[in-house]
């Protein structure tokens, strides 16, 4: 959580300046597509505000009224980060254009805005090295796409979509204001800040389908259930294990829920020993499962049920 702290934090003091800097350079050569890039980089700026607040939220410890913790408070954020990429990001970018291409304004000196797109090319596509390096490290040798789908942590793939977003749209309005200004044609101004939104509202929907999954409760993969099922059934006191059922409450915290039929012959509190057995076999094993709850059967109340 530390280094994901660090470049959310470096990512906002980056993304605040060039925000400023785009809007005083759209400001002075009357340049749509540099404003968009304007409202790109001050959303960036109010998701990442909005991640670190979701991050401390989701840190809170269990009480009385969240017994399971605050966890899911990080996949909340996330989501509402999603929908500020297409409304505040998006919709008003393509908006901007529209309103540029149907009324266009012959460009200014466009030396400021070259002057900016390089120096903010520099800021983001250093931001991106770095995300890209520290979700690298998460991969496992999984592809990226993969990667990404079966991550727990938004605030890992959020801020990489986002700096690919920002290099990618700067690129853009880099390629578009060239031919703007070459061939005298103020309309492609307009075009690229409708086209930087397009981009804006793409990432939204996969980011909001991502975060969304992580909402709605992810579980354990396949692999790691057949493992704790193993861990289980070579406990003496079990006969099988009947069912699980997990779910991530954050990116480090998994509730565990087991169906376990026992042995028939076990005590009271022979019963609660193997519970708290298995419990600390399955914590020492997973160090991500923080709750386990285990819902003990006996077969003689499988023999009853089958009758």
């Amino acid at each position: 959580m530390a280094k994901a702290n660090k470049s959310i934090y470096s990512a906002l003091a980056a993304n605040l300046l060039i925000a400023i800097t785009k809007f005083i350079a759209g400001a002075f050569t009357n340049s749509s597509s540099m404003i968009a890039e304007g409202i790109h980089s001050t959303v960036d700026t109010s998701n990442q505000l909005l991640l670190l607040y979701g991050l401390k939220r989701s840190t809170k410890p269990p009480d009385k009224y969240r017994p399971f913790g605050y966890g899911k408070e990080l996949y909340f954020w996330s989501f509402i980060v999603s929908i500020m990429i297409f409304g505040l990001g998006g919709i008003v970018s393509i908006a901007q254009g529209i309103v540029h291409i149907r009324t266009p304004e012959i460009l200014g000196n466009p030396g400021w805005n070259y002057a900016v797109l390089a120096l903010s090319f520099v800021f983001e596509g250093a931001s991106l090295i770095i995300a890209l390096k520290e979700f690298d490290k998460t991969r496992k040798g999984l592809s990226w796409w993969k990667a990404i789908i079966k991550s727990k942590d938004p605030s890992g793939f959020l801020v990489l979509f986002e700096d690919g977003a920002a290099v990618l749209g700067l690129l853009i309005v880099f390629v578009l204001m060239v031919c703007s200004h070459n061939f005298n044609m103020p309309v492609l101004d307009g075009l690229a800040s409708v086209l930087v939104g397009t981009l804006l509202i793409f990432v939204s929907f996969i980011l909001a389908r991502e975060s969304r999954s992580l909402l709605m409760g992810e579980g354990l993969t396949p692999l790691t259930q057949q493992k704790i099922k193993e861990i289980v059934e070579k406990d003496n006191d079990v006969i099988e294990t009947k069912n699980i059922l997990s779910t991530y409450q954050s990116p480090k915290e998994v509730l565990l829920v087991l169906l376990v039929t026992f042995q028939s012959k076990l005590t009271t509190e022979d019963l609660a020993n193997a519970i708290n057995r298995l419990r600390e076999n399955i914590k020492s094993e997973f160090s991500v499962i923080k709750f386990v709850i285990i819902q003990p059967e006996s077969i003689n109340q499988i023999q009853k049920d089958t009758l």
